[in-house]
């Protein structure tokens, strides 16, 4: 059989990703954290800023800007990572979330909502953005979706 191995294994398959398998490892982390309880808010910001420290300064400065925002137009939603990334939930449900452009070494860092973001508009509807900076326009958007998600 063409790209297998003796054992049968394929040779042409690469499976996941270094990145991949990091951001698994690391979201099998934050379910151990506390399986019957809910961290605190203080912890999940705690945790949040500690992933935004670690990221490169373009993609830093974007995320800061982002958790900002989401304090100040939506008080409401509750920091934690999930998969490693900053994201932001409601009654223990993601609304929206941060990755980084460096996390899967993409060119661009994405603004993303969850299937709870109420969003909806029709029988299709944008769930993630790409994003460069967050300029005055941009931010002026992301706090317009970040309201309509909450409903």
């Amino acid at each position: 059989m063409a790209g297998t191995t003796t054992a049968g294994k394929s040779k042409s398959y690469e499976g996941f990703s270094e990145d991949e398998r990091a951001a698994m490892k690391e979201r099998a982390q934050e379910l151990k954290k506390s399986p019957r309880k809910k961290a605190g808010a203080a912890d999940g910001e705690a945790d949040v800023l500690a992933k935004i420290a670690e990221m490169p300064p373009a993609d830093k400065a974007m995320a800061e800007r982002l958790h900002a925002i989401v304090k100040e137009h939506a008080p409401g939603l509750s920091p934690k990572t999930w998969y490693g990334m900053p994201a932001y939930a409601k009654d223990g449900k993601n609304i929206v979330f941060f990755k980084s452009a460096d996390k899967f070494k993409s060119r661009y860092a994405t603004l993303g909502f969850e299937e709870n973001a109420k969003l909806d508009d029709g029988a299709m509807w944008p769930t993630s953005f790409a994003l460069t900076e967050i300029t005055p326009d941009v931010e002026a958007a992301i706090v317009g979706l970040i309201k309509r998600a909450l409903g």
